[in-house]
């Protein structure tokens, strides 16, 4: 079981859509209006095995490498019918 974070700029109903794993929203966590850098200071102290966002950039913003917490970053295509 994964300890998974969501950042505040993905849909809180992802998380039942992951129940195999414990799964709590930035905002349930405490970390509600975090810069990036301070979100992820913080997952890794609370033990957070992923982070998973949809903030365009992020992993351009942030020193990935010697991080304790994997980030996912989700793009979604949206097309019209």
């Amino acid at each position: 079981m994964l300890r998974v974070l969501l950042d505040e700029c993905v849909d809180e109903q992802l998380r039942h859509h992951l129940p195999r794993h414990e799964c709590q929203t930035a905002r349930y966590a405490g970390f509600a209006g975090l810069e990036n850098g301070d979100l992820l200071k913080r997952a890794e102290e609370a033990k957070f095995d992923v982070l998973l966002t949809v903030d365009r950039g992020f992993e351009y913003q942030q020193t990935l490498a010697d991080r304790q917490i994997a980030v996912i970053v989700f793009s979604w295509k949206i097309s019209s019918v």
